[in-house]
């Protein structure tokens, strides 16, 4: 068919129409696809044995009105679980697998203990920085290093600004036991090479305002063009129990006994870093695309200042109070906001979810990733949607650990006295004051709003009074004896809808709840990673007094 000159300068327009039009269409296309959510940056803080009340959004009489701020503007998490104590929580969070995988189910990891996260784990930041991330951390590591290859920036981490080990004194940097200087900055050079600084400097200076402080530099300073991974795990409140005199003075008309009011303080420093941080966040126009978490590593102790009312327990105890950890996350790409959500979650599911939203495909990396049990909990944070109906709190047992050649693996020794006391009953359960060494033998898991815990030498506590203006409340056995502590062994049941505070135990009521529960130890067991017995060197001494890896050679099938 033949088009006329007259037939052709009738179409033109329309043609030249269809094609603007085309072209509009297309640039839309071109703008919707670069317009899509960019990776968000990720801010993580964790809170060192920090209090389930000690915040203001729970009723605590420590004001906190920075996170309380972020708390009520974004999401509450009432059920969120860590582990009982402070280094298995830190490497669930940097591992997304379950303390039982990665052999922190054990204990916490002593200063001198030649144990860490194994070099075939593929960490958080690692994860992240293999996706385009700038990755930072500050604060309390406690996850291995006897070797160099087992500290932060051999991990994953750009920079390192904080301590290898557990804990250290807010002034002077040393860790109580040894007197070891821990404070350190370290990144690796442009060959790869580990560039480790000591920052004798800051002698005398309190470290929960140096990791605020350092925590903007790095937002002031992070190249915006790609996405922001910053870990800021503070040491505050943990023990030894310290804050400047003029913060511990904001408390002085308070109702608090001394020792509170030096917690409050620690805490109440440490929320203002917290404020200085988000307005980093603000200024550097980050805020869009940021999605923070808090989160405090476990309860408080059952003997510091801290408060986990209303539950019961704390620090080193599978009860509510120590493994319900305070938690939030505040992000303005949150669907739903300003809400206390109900939803069960775990301290693994964080690596699970960043993992997700940083876009990364294990598979196309050389590396291996181990399996994580964590699980994706965006939606559940986003939307509200369950996303898990099980979380297990631990899972200690003798038959995954190497025989003990004295007699402390099978007994349990009173702290006072060196000697073993007659066991007492409660409610069929029988207890016996004292520490354990290798005696505990124990399964506690949460399903719905049922909670099991059963197995030896459990730690069964009293609870915190409100605020802690009464202590902690002792618990009565059988016979009329009051109890802050024993140890426990027998099965409890507990129905945490009806009984939040773990005070009627329902096991004889319930036994098909029971041993549906206990038939999840069978498949928790198998994934437990076998352990050889503690390696610590007690004997080894630091040059000039600082701590540095001192181990050259090791298996890194264990370490």
């Amino acid at each position: 068919m033949k088009i006329t000159a007259r037939q052709l300068k009738t179409l033109m327009p329309l043609y030249l129409m269809t094609k603007l039009l085309w072209l509009i269409f297309s640039g839309l296309l071109v703008q919707t696809r670069s317009s899509s959510p960019k990776k968000p940056n990720i801010v993580l803080i964790v809170a060192d044995d920090m209090g389930y009340q000690d915040v203001g959004f729970r009723g605590s009489d420590i004001q906190t009105p920075n996170l309380d701020k972020l708390a009520k503007s974004g999401v509450i998490l009432e059920n969120h679980y860590v582990m009982s104590v402070c280094a298995p929580t830190r490497a669930s969070l940097m591992t997304g697998r379950h303390a039982t995988r990665t052999g922190f189910w054990r204990s916490n990891l002593n200063p001198a203990e030649k144990f860490g996260l194994s070099l075939d784990e593929t960490l958080l930041p690692e994860m992240l920085k293999r996706n385009g991330y700038s990755t930072y951390g500050v604060g309390k590591w406690h996850c291995g290093a006897h070797t160099w290859e087992h500290t932060p920036a051999k991990r994953g981490f750009d920079t390192f600004f904080g301590l290898y080990l557990g804990s250290q004194d807010y002034f002077t940097h040393r860790n109580e036991r040894d007197d070891w200087l821990d404070l350190r900055e370290d990144y690796l050079d442009g060959n790869g090479e580990l560039v480790d600084i000591i920052r004798s400097d800051l002698d005398g200076q309190y470290n929960t305002r140096l990791f605020s402080k350092k925590s903007v530099h790095m937002i002031k300073h992070h190249d915006k063009t790609k996405p922001m991974f910053l870990y800021l795990a503070y040491t505050a409140p943990h023990i030894p129990d310290a804050a400047p005199s003029n913060d511990i003075k904001k408390f002085a008309t308070d109702s608090m006994t001394p020792a509170r009011k030096k917690y409050a303080a620690m805490v109440s420093v440490m929320d203002e870093g917290i404020g200085e941080v988000v307005s980093a966040l603000r200024d550097k126009g980050m805020t869009d695309n940021t999605i923070l978490v808090f989160t405090s590593d476990n309860g408080a102790r059952f003997s510091s200042e801290g408060s986990n009312f209303p539950l019961r327990g704390g620090k080193g105890s599978v009860l509510e109070g120590g493994v319900r950890g305070v938690a939030f996350v505040n992000s303005p790409l949150l669907q739903k906001t300003g809400y206390t959500n109900r939803n069960l979650h775990h301290v693994t599911d964080w690596y699970a979810t960043f993992q997700e939203l940083a876009g990364d495909k294990p598979e196309r990396h050389e590396k291996v990733q181990l399996p994580v049990d964590g699980v994706n909990i965006w939606r559940s944070l986003s939307n509200d949607e369950p996303c898990r109906n099980e979380v297990l709190l631990n899972l200690r047992d003798v038959s995954k650990q190497a025989a003990c050649s004295d007699t402390s693996c099978s007994e349990s020794v009173d702290e006072e006295t060196g000697s073993l006391r007659k066991c007492k009953e409660l409610s069929g359960i029988k207890l016996k004051t004292g520490t354990p060494i290798k005696a505990q033998d124990f399964f506690a898991i949460r399903h719905k709003n049922w909670k099991l815990i059963t197995g030896t030498a459990f730690e069964l506590r009293g609870w915190s009074s409100e605020n802690r203006r009464e202590g902690y409340i002792s618990f009565t056995d059988n016979h009329g004896s009051t109890h802050q502590r024993s140890l426990a062994t027998g099965t409890l049941l507990f129905d945490l809808e009806s009984d939040v505070r773990e005070e009627q135990n329902v096991a004889d009521k319930f036994p098909d709840v029971v041993e549906t529960l206990m038939h999840r130890k069978k498949h928790y067991l198998k994934k437990v990673k076998f352990l050889e017995q503690r390696q610590i060197d007690d004997d080894i001494v630091m040059e000039d007094g600082i701590f540095r890896p001192w181990v050259e050679d090791f298996n890194n099938g264990t370490a």
